[in-house]
């Protein structure tokens, strides 16, 4: 498979990925617009021209702005998923927010579909950055090492990033579209994704940079572990060293690179508090320190839910894990079970830093339901959690049916939902001739 795999005919940006992006990459942190195959045939006096911008000598501006604008989407996607698979509870009295937490996104619905990565939104800003990233990957491999210096660099890190934002659409959302072609199911997006990381392994290699490698096997790992590959993705998350992090941009002093989960729930009353399922967890009576949450003894925003805050990240400057040593014990421990399994989740338990007890009899018996658990509290507000609820088919909490919110002085009104992943949304399909309405 080719790294522009699922690529579709030349088109023009959609409403909502880029009509005044590309002005926007002139300063740190923007993003870029424009098509994958061709550039535009048609500017505006207020917008600088694909012709303009996306030549030899930007080649690292537009990696950068491909990077930036994943770590915006991630951001804004581990909130939206903490809300929808649990991790939060929306704290809010902005009603286009609480779907996410009710479980009961509609198509038509525009805070999923076309909001901002700062504003809570996950499809366009995903698809920004998968665009982005897929858009630097195309010009790079027409480009020429004479004409952009670390061009192979530069390869290897703009398929690495197309990687994750697909296995961000791949997770997240029940299909998906990309460039106006067919709609594709998960299996066949992560098939997208694991093209991309394997592009970036085998640049990686050849330029022995050990950061991109490290962060593109944990990539195919979870990407072909999502497809239910135990033998490939173990092979993959094995080579990965423990201590091994890639982290997202973070910068408190420009709103799209700041960390949403510290915005949304340490600062002010908070936007959304800490799940009930999430407050005071213990293993062997001991505080589990994977998951610290602290009860601020007041109420939130909406005067409804008390605040519960984590410590997780602790700035609005302090960056998420895009990809980890952790986060690849883990699938190996899933890939493998039995045994090695085991003693995989307890070396990660005795760790420095955690110092837990070992599995007892009954969390080694009911090995499943335990991976589930230790990838719940290891991988806290990552982003990771949302999929595994539907992956594992785990118990929707609140039940499906039970009145929104649970608890709290005002009722929000609604009743929780059965969603275990969002829709496509309609505008995808109205811009698109390749779907049906």
């Amino acid at each position: 498979m080719t790294p522009n795999t699922h690529h579709a005919a030349p088109r023009r940006p959609r409403a909502g990925v880029g009509p005044a992006v590309l002005l926007l990459l002139l300063t740190a942190g923007a993003a870029c617009s424009g098509t994958v195959d061709k550039l535009l045939s048609v500017t505006t006096p207020s917008r600088l021209a694909d012709e303009q911008f996306l030549v030899p000598q930007n080649a690292q501006l537009i990696v950068n702005s491909a990077v930036a604008d994943f770590s915006c989407a991630l951001n804004g996607y581990v909130v939206a998923s903490g809300l929808s698979s649990g991790e939060l509870a929306d704290a809010s009295q902005t009603a286009s927010r609480w779907s996410f937490d009710r479980r009961d996104i509609l198509p038509t619905d525009a805070q999923y579909a076309t909001s901002s990565c700062t504003g809570l939104g996950v499809y366009t800003p995903i698809s920004t950055a998968r665009f982005s990233a897929d858009q630097a990957l195309s010009h790079l491999d027409t480009w020429t090492d004479a004409q952009v210096p670390n061009r192979q660099q530069l390869i290897a890190r703009a398929a690495l990033y197309a990687g994750f934002s697909y296995v961000l659409l791949g997770e997240g959302f029940c299909s998906a579209a990309v460039n106006l072609g067919p709609e594709l199911q998960t299996a066949q997006v992560m098939d997208s994704a694991i093209a991309r990381f394997t592009r970036a392994i085998t640049v990686a290699q050849s330029l022995n940079d050990q950061t991109t490698l490290n962060a593109a096997y944990v990539g195919r790992a979870r990407a072909k572990i999502d497809k239910g590959d135990k033998a490939g993705a173990a092979a993959d998350a094995a080579l990965v060293p423990v201590g091994f992090v890639l982290n997202t941009v973070a910068d408190a002093t420009v709103s799209r690179l700041s960390n949403r989960v510290f915005a949304e729930n340490n600062s002010g009353a908070g936007g959304v508090t800490i799940a009930p399922a999430y407050r005071n967890l213990t293993v062997g009576g001991l505080p589990d320190p994977r998951v610290k949450v602290g009860d601020q003894n007041r109420l939130n925003s909406d005067q409804a839910n008390r605040w519960f805050t984590q410590s997780k990240y602790t700035s609005l400057a302090t960056p998420l894990p895009i990809a980890s040593g952790i986060e690849a014990q883990l699938i190996l421990a899933e890939a493998t079970g039995g045994t090695q399994g085991v003693a995989i989740l307890n070396s990660l338990r005795a760790r420095s830093g955690i110092g837990l007890p070992a599995l007892t009899a009954a969390e080694v018996a009911d090995f499943q339901g335990t991976l589930y658990s230790e990838r719940a509290r290891e991988l806290f507000l990552q982003g990771n959690h949302w999929f595994d609820v539907r992956r594992f088919n785990a118990p929707l909490v609140p039940a499906p049916g039970a009145t929104y919110p649970a608890g709290g002085a005002i009722a929000k009104a609604g009743t929780y939902g059965s969603e275990r992943c969002w829709p496509l949304p309609d505008v995808e399909r109205a811009a698109n001739p390749n779907l049906g309405s």
